[in-house]
């Protein structure tokens, strides 16, 4: 008996350590695009997302597949300092799915010359070639 408590106590704290790692490593990756958004660098920030034409991204004007358009609806909705502001994310939830897929749902908040806008978000997170990428974008 004490040999099978300690054996699920045991794969109890590896499975938590792995959620901790992840959870960790997604921050980090919110935490470069913040970074990279309030230099006024709209490409490093696409790092966080998947490079695939797989990407969805959906936002108020509606639905925008890969990260190629993705990339350029950023750059053409904030194709100035002015217009990008400073970025700030406020993470509420983080929903491991499975072992390779996480659900992250946040607010954002840009402070800006041309107005304060902000909104929520849902992100999809998938761990590809070892490395946790947004797959799927869900803005208001």
């Amino acid at each position: 008996m004490k040999l099978l408590l300690s054996i699920v106590l045991i794969g109890f704290s590896i499975g938590s350590f792995a959620q901790h790692t992840d959870e960790l490593a997604i921050r980090n990756v919110l935490s470069a695009q913040e970074a990279a958004w309030n230099k006024g660098d709209i490409d490093a920030f696409m790092d966080g997302y998947w490079n695939s034409d797989s990407l969805l991204f959906i936002g108020a004007s509606g639905v925008t597949y890969g990260h190629a358009n993705t990339l350029r609806r950023y750059k053409t909705n904030y194709n100035s300092q002015a217009k990008m502001g400073r970025l700030k994310f406020d993470l509420l939830h983080f929903l491991p799915l499975a072992p390779d897929y996480w659900m992250i749902v946040g607010k954002w908040q840009l402070t800006r010359d041309a107005g304060d806008v902000g909104g929520h978000f849902t992100l999809l997170f998938k761990k590809i070639n070892g490395k946790w990428v947004i797959v799927s974008d869900h803005t208001s």
